[in-house]
């Protein structure tokens, strides 16, 4: 009958998943509680780095293996013999009752249970087994040691047994690891009428080896003990031989040795103590050409050279000594072996000291060259000027590079203009040279400044047009190079000439020109590493060469805007001598502007101002704001009024250049304006943020007034006030820019100071003051522009000038015109008499009727004739022109007809309307 293992459950009718489980067992510890080493531990273990120690732990895992399956097989064994009896018991048992005799008629009898029930406990006590259970065919108890569950299904594998066949598994219950078997209960005819289970605890089964695990256990003990010892005294052998390094440390050691020996640029020998080569490795037996096979052989039959050899084989101490071998000198360093208690012999290293001094000057020369380009960073372009950076470079190329230096220039680069350089039949276009520098100055080449045109076959042209560089080892031999003139050429050659590299000098797609090197007799030829160290000398100078290009360009445009905004010369006025100075800065332009603006009534309006920045913009802005201060003065506006209009116009500027989500920056600008009257003698002046004016009196004294200070243009929010001063005649007003007292070097109160000791010279005209304060106060590198006005007042003489005030009544327009007549007369002006007259008519006339309070007239002959009428109104008339039948509306149109020029100005007490007319 075959036995079928299969899922069953233990007497409590739990069921079981056939895996054993024992949540109590603790890591590292044996179904029987021994202890056995973790895998971490055994990591640990094996990591040991030295022979000798891997020699002891292997030795002792060894023994602790063997003692460890000796334990599990004999656990094993006892587990298998008492899953055995087990089985067999459970079998014996179930299978005794399923053929008791009267057991089928007593499961078709009508109260199995009660029959049965006594009879399987009392089996079961016998058989000393744990449980029997019979069950009908369907698997309902009949009987069972726990009654309550008599009547239930039975929970296990029966399908196997209601087929006829017996069952046996292995389960896991309550009562511990059972075995239990189900047989079937068949009639005289074979039919299963029943079941009949029966089942065991497998530890209620005992075993020998309870008795003999004890004895296993101590004899593995003592074996682990013995060989403990035996290793430990093995391994401390080991590790003194080895000095305790791992295997693997010592081959990766030999492996380093080995490659490290012949990859070396040294030599190395080492002879024995009998004479022989122990080894050598491949640079010494490439030095000393020695066989393959000189390990073992005696050092002096070698075919060495004897001294080399009596070296080797002598073993005393030498340091760097040279010694001959073949056509190369070999520096030995030799020493002994057996100084500390090796073994007896010698060591040698051997270098070759000709590749080292060929290795040495290479390293030299690139280190020269690696310094002549840091030097080359550094001192070419130290200025944005076209002909200094020429200049530049060829005193950094001569002599460290080459004998002689030569930059030729197209004539366009020097004016800071892009060149056209288109050559005609593969000629270069003309050029000149700009920069030479060279040992003497008797040499044939073309001088500085010679303009030339290099033929078609010499190498210059060529690598112009080609834009390559071209290196010609030997110029005696360059058939090309003496088509530019046979005459000149041989010249060169007689001086000594031989080598030549010619470069472009190109930047940013821009051919500007050309650098030459030159070597003469004494000097090594140019080679192909002198054409790379060349062509990058030549890069850098050609940047540099551009860049200063492009500044010159940009700052002769700059200059030119500048100068065309400025003013070309002085109007004609006699109210002051005038004499400027306006000095660019050198670094580029900025915004500095002076004016001097005649004004009706013989006064002059003087300004002075300075844009903040450089450059264009700055230019520009300062072109505007002249623009507006002649504006501005146009409408006779006093000094603290126009810089107010002058405020607000650059606010504009400000955001006009402001873009739609940026913030307008501050331009910013300073101003100084100033009006001068001949007549009273009388200076109104107010200023932005500029500098104070200095004031020289006739007797030599100077002083800055003090005027109201107002911020610069720009700021906004914040108003202008005027000062006004009485000159006496003959003083000078100097207005000035703020370049010239003050610099990198020098404070603005120094510059104040030796300003005023320069201005304390009486008796100067305006012209010999203007060189005096240049010459003292302009600094040797110049950084900002310089604007200087230095003005000497007149005075209007009494005898040209007359004055009238008159009641508001229209009944003195007559005397006016007689008294003004009469003054005309005493001119000797009569001619102009009967204008004056009508043009002071209407003035007059006009003032009575739309003003009040009285008349003041006041006529001036100066380089014009003047008439003046003021009253208390500052309503300003206006020219219409009347239709024929209106009865007023001519009075101004007639003036406007007869007077040169005409118009309005307002003062304090009212206005002022005046009339120019040339004089006869």
């Amino acid at each position: 009958m075959a036995r079928i293992r299969d899922r069953s459950s233990g007497p409590s009718g739990r069921r079981f998943t056939g895996r054993r489980r024992d949540s109590r067992r603790e890591p590292g510890q044996s179904h029987h509680g021994s202890r056995v080493p973790s895998a971490g531990r055994l990591r640990s273990m094996v990591r040991s780095r030295s022979v000798a120690g891997q020699m002891f732990l292997l030795q002792l895992l060894i023994v602790l293996l063997l003692v460890v399956a000796a334990v599990v097989t004999l656990v094993l064994q006892a587990r298998s013999d008492r899953f055995q009896a087990a089985r067999d018991r459970s079998l014996a048992a179930a299978q005794a009752f399923a053929h008791a005799p009267g057991l089928v008629e007593t499961l078709r009898g009508p109260d199995p249970s009660k029959v049965l029930q006594p009879l399987t406990e009392a089996a079961r006590k016998e058989a000393g087994v744990d449980f029997i259970v019979v069950t009908d065919r369907e698997g309902v108890r009949y009987t069972h040691p726990r009654p309550e569950l008599i009547g239930k299904r039975f929970i296990g594998t029966i399908a196997p047994s209601q087929a006829g066949h017996v069952t046996v598994e292995s389960v896991n219950g309550p009562l511990g690891e059972e075995v239990q078997a189900v047989v079937p209960v068949e009639d005289d005819h074979g039919n299963v009428v029943g079941l009949v289970s029966s089942g065991l605890k497998v530890s209620s089964v005992s075993s020998a080896v309870d008795r003999q695990l004890p004895l296993v256990l101590a004899a593995g003990g003592a074996a682990l003990a013995l060989a403990t010892g035996g290793a430990a005294l093995v391994s401390r052998r080991l590790r003194r031989q080895t000095h305790g390094l791992g295997p693997s440390e010592m081959t990766r050691m030999y492996e380093h040795h080995d490659a490290v020996l012949h990859a070396v640029r040294e030599g190395v020998v080492i002879v024995g103590g009998d004479g022989r080569v122990l080894l050598a490795n491949d640079e010494a037996r490439r030095l000393l050409d020695l066989p393959q096979d000189v390990e073992g052989r005696p050092v002096t039959g070698l075919g060495l050279d004897p001294r080399m050899a009596e070296l080797l084989a002598s073993r005393r101490v030498a340091n760097d000594e040279v010694l001959p071998v073949g056509d190369r000198l070999i520096a030995v360093n030799n020493r002994p072996t057996d100084r500390r208690g090796g073994p007896p012999g010698s060591v040698a290293t051997l270098r070759d000291s000709t590749e080292l001094r060929a290795l040495a000057g290479k390293a030299e020369a690139a280190r020269e060259r690696l310094k002549l380009l840091y030097d080359a960073s550094v001192a070419i372009g130290t200025t944005l000027d076209v002909q200094r950076t020429a200049e530049e470079l060829t005193q950094v190329a001569s002599p460290r590079f080459t004998d002689y230096a030569t930059v030729d220039l197209a004539e366009p680069v020097l004016r800071g203009d892009e060149p056209r350089m288109v050559g005609v039949g593969g000629e270069a276009p003309e050029l000149r040279r700009v920069a030479l520098s060279g040992a003497r100055d008797d040499h044939p080449l073309y001088r500085a400044g010679e303009v030339h045109r290099f033929a078609a076959p010499t190498p210059q042209a060529t690598g112009f047009v080609s834009g390559k560089a071209i290196l010609v080892p030997d110029l005696s031999a360059s058939a090309g190079w003496r088509t530019q003139d046979v005459e000149r050429t041989q010249e060169i050659l007689d001086y000594g000439f031989h080598s030549l590299i010619t470069v472009p000098l190109k930047a940013r797609g821009v051919l500007m020109g050309i650098a030459n090197f030159w070597r003469t007799e004494g000097n090594d030829t140019f080679e192909e590493d002198d054409l790379s160290l060349a062509e990058e000398l030549a890069a850098r100078a050609a940047v540099c060469i551009d860049n200063a290009r492009r500044f010159t360009r940009e700052h002769a445009m700059a200059v030119t805007l500048q100068h065309s905004l400025l003013p070309r010369g002085l109007p004609e006025q006699n109210a002051l001598d005038i004499a400027y100075r306006y000095l660019p800065a050198q670094a580029g332009v900025g915004g500095d502007w002076f004016d001097v603006i005649p004004l009706p009534g013989a006064r002059v309006a003087m300004v002075v101002g300075d844009v903040v920045g450089h450059g264009l913009h700055a230019a520009a802005t300062m072109g505007r704001l002249r623009t507006a201060v002649q504006n501005f003065s146009a409408l006779d506006l006093p000094p603290d009024e126009l810089l107010g209009h002058l405020d607000e116009l650059v606010g504009r500027i400000d955001q006009e250049s402001a873009g739609p989500d940026e913030e307008a920056a501050i331009a910013g600008a300073t101003c100084l304006y100033a009006i001068y009257d001949p007549a009273t003698g009388v200076c109104a002046m107010a200023r932005a943020g500029h500098p104070l004016p200095a004031l020289v009196h006739p007797d030599g004294s100077v002083e800055f007034p003090e005027l109201p200070a107002g911020p610069p243009l720009g700021l906004g929010g914040l108003p202008f006030e005027a000062g006004e001063l009485e000159l006496a005649e003959g003083s000078s007003l100097v207005l000035y820019t703020d370049g010239l007292v003050e610099d990198r070097k020098r404070d603005i109160d120094a510059g104040l100071a030796i300003l005023r000791d320069t201005l304390a010279h009486p008796g100067r005209t305006p012209e010999e003051a203007c060189d005096a304060v240049i010459s003292a106060l302009l600094p040797a590198r110049q950084r900002d522009d310089i604007a200087l006005l230095v003005a000497r007042t007149r005075r209007l003489a009494a005898d040209r000038s007359a004055e009238w005030e008159l009641p508001s009544d229209p009944a003195v327009v007559s005397r006016a015109r007689a008294d003004v007549t009469q003054q005309l007369s005493d001119w000797g002006m009569d001619e102009a008499a009967f204008t004056t007259e009508l043009i002071l008519s209407e003035l007059i006339t006009n003032a009575i009727r739309h003003a009040s309070g009285p008349v003041r007239v006041r006529l001036l002959r100066d380089r014009a004739l003047i008439c003046e009428v003021a009253d208390g109104s500052s309503t300003s008339p206006h020219l219409r022109y009347a239709a024929a039948e209106d009865e007023g509306g001519r009075g101004l149109f007639l003036v406007a007809q007869l007077a040169e020029r005409w118009g309005t100005r307002y003062t304090p007490e009212g206005k002022v309307i005046w009339a120019e007319q040339p004089l006869p």
